[in-house]
């Protein structure tokens, strides 16, 4: 069994809205385990003197809680230490 969170986040860019999603996600998983999917909620552009300055997106990822007794199987975690035989 798999158990999922969703988080909202806004990610910028000054060159497109493709490049605020990569960005956003690259982030995102440098601090979260098992993003597995991503929605983009909203899409906004900054102007300033007529021209398009900044994109940005507000997406809703989704990623697999870890430490689970069918998806754990002792990985390590953030720390570097196993999880497996960790008391409950």
């Amino acid at each position: 069994m798999s158990v999922a969170k969703n988080i909202e986040i806004t990610s910028t860019s000054p060159s497109s809205f493709e490049d605020a999603i990569e960005k956003g996600i690259a982030r995102a998983t440098k601090t979260i385990d098992n993003v597995r999917g991503a929605w983009i909620k909203e899409q906004k552009i900054n102007v300033s003197n007529g021209k398009a300055t900044e994109y940005q997106v507000m997406m809703i990822l989704t990623f697999v809680l870890g430490g689970g007794d069918d998806n754990d199987s002792g990985k390590s975690d953030r720390s570097g230490k196993s999880s497996k035989g960790r008391k409950r």
